[in-house]
């Protein structure tokens, strides 16, 4: 497998590249990841099933279609494909480093320079992708509602059923939706679509850069919404972001229902606690209405 990895680089490089140096690291908790070098040139290599190439796919074309926009940096793709059972990603390698204060509100101010980058078919993607490991359907819709009805959290809720999951005010808070999002009219904006605090760091150089994600058009705000959970970041990246583009109004009521998404989806892939934590979380919007 690592010799067809490594010839694959060696193709798309068009330099040389044999594997002298292969180091596991934190891939997260759906792939496996190595630092794969030879010489001084280093990679990021993801790994999972050969049945999970379009994951790989899928991520490569995001990163490409961020990076698009020449608004924040993200890792390169190389190269992907399968070797055998198992399905690879190669990335560009970036020495991360602790970030400052400038950094932070720097990464703020890109983030909302790629948030202005739009869509003129509406809401949705190219292709469906994974959030995490479950499929994020990304059908083209003009109504940002209706996209997040059908698309996200209906799609969540019907999956967490079938896993057990009990929502007894489900079907309730999806015939309120409209009535939440009533009278906001977002712009189909690029967003990451998985930005939670380990999806973003300050290189060694001091720049911002994101990485894995989860791309597709939708409200800026879906992104913002989870950079508050699961840790957050801190106050100097939003001071950043609204230098650049201000928060709107209504922010507060919509990240509980955009990060809803995101519990439901945590139930979906680990279980636990998360069905209690999305059932405060759809008491919380239905006490809105």
């Amino acid at each position: 497998m690592w010799d067809d990895i490594a010839a694959h680089i060696e193709k798309v490089t068009q330099k040389p590249f044999v594997v002298s140096d292969r180091r596991s690291v934190g891939g997260g908790c759906i792939n496996q990841g190595y630092r794969v070098s030879s010489g001084d040139r280093s990679y990021f290599v993801k790994l999972n099933r050969a049945t999970q190439v379009e994951m790989f796919i899928a991520e490569a074309s995001g990163l490409e279609q961020m990076a698009e926009t020449r608004a924040i940096r993200v890792p390169k793709p190389i190269c992907w494909g399968t070797a055998g059972d198992t399905s690879y990603l190669v990335l560009e390698w970036i020495d991360l480093g602790r970030g400052s204060t400038a950094a932070w509100c720097e990464m703020g101010r890109q983030l909302a320079a790629m948030h202005q980058s739009t869509s003129s078919l509406g809401f949705g993607w190219e292709r469906n992708n994974t959030i995490g490991a479950t499929p994020q359907i990304n059908d083209w819709k003009s109504d940002w509602t209706e996209f997040w009805v059908e698309n996200r959290i209906g799609f969540q809720l019907r999956m967490a059923r079938r896993r057990g999951g009990h929502f007894p005010q489900g079907d309730r808070l999806l015939a309120q939706i409209p009535h939440l999002l009533a009278g906001y009219s977002p712009a189909p904006s690029i967003v990451h679509g998985d930005l939670w605090s380990g999806n973003a760091a300050i290189t060694a150089e001091g720049e911002p850069v994101i990485f894995d994600p989860a791309t597709y058009y939708g409200d800026r705000e879906v992104d913002l919404a989870m950079t508050e959970l699961f840790g957050g970041f801190g106050s100097d990246f939003y001071r950043g972001y609204n230098e650049v583009y201000p928060i709107d109004e209504g922010y507060s009521l919509r990240k509980t229902l955009y990060n809803l998404y995101h519990i439901l989806n945590h139930f979906n892939l680990f279980g636990g606690g998360y069905d209690s934590q999305a059932n405060r979380m759809i008491d919380q919007l239905l006490a809105k209405v």
